[in-house]
């Protein structure tokens, strides 16, 4: 009997992981089309992007990099790049990547930036975005 009830909570414990994926990814994806939109409203609106930099954790100095695009949070810690990609602009830096500049990786947008993170450092997307780029949904409708 000891056997059979944990290969079924085994089993159960396996799907619950597979449905949290598929959330995870869903998540993503709206992430991904929100993004998409808002820089296909940011080019055609003419919203320069700018030189994303990287800084330091702890806020110990900045690096550059080679990204174009916005800053999605007021500390800077979070952007998108002019083909819709999301980068964490935060990492631990080296002598070597303040000189010559820090490479980043992209990572798959979440819809709330900084959830699970202190009271107050969380934000959703869509208002993030909004701050950079006011009523760049259009109208509600």
């Amino acid at each position: 009997m000891s056997d059979d009830w944990a290969a079924q909570r085994t089993e159960a414990a396996r799907v619950q992981a597979e449905l949290l994926r598929a959330r995870q990814d869903a998540e993503h994806e709206r992430a991904e089309a929100l993004l998409r939109e808002f820089v296909a409203a940011a080019a055609h609106a003419g919203l320069e992007p700018e030189p994303l930099l990287v800084k330091g954790y702890g806020g110990r100095g900045t690096a550059r990099t080679t990204l174009r695009g916005w800053y999605l949070r007021t500390d800077r810690t979070a952007g998108v790049t002019t083909d819709g990609t999301f980068y964490v602009l935060t990492a631990p830096l080296t002598l070597v990547d303040r000189l010559r500049g820090a490479r980043v990786e992209p990572q798959r947008p979440p819809l709330v930036l900084g959830a699970g993170g202190k009271d107050g450092s969380s934000i959703e997307l869509v208002a993030a975005l909004e701050r950079v780029l006011p009523g760049w949904r259009g109208p509600a409708t």
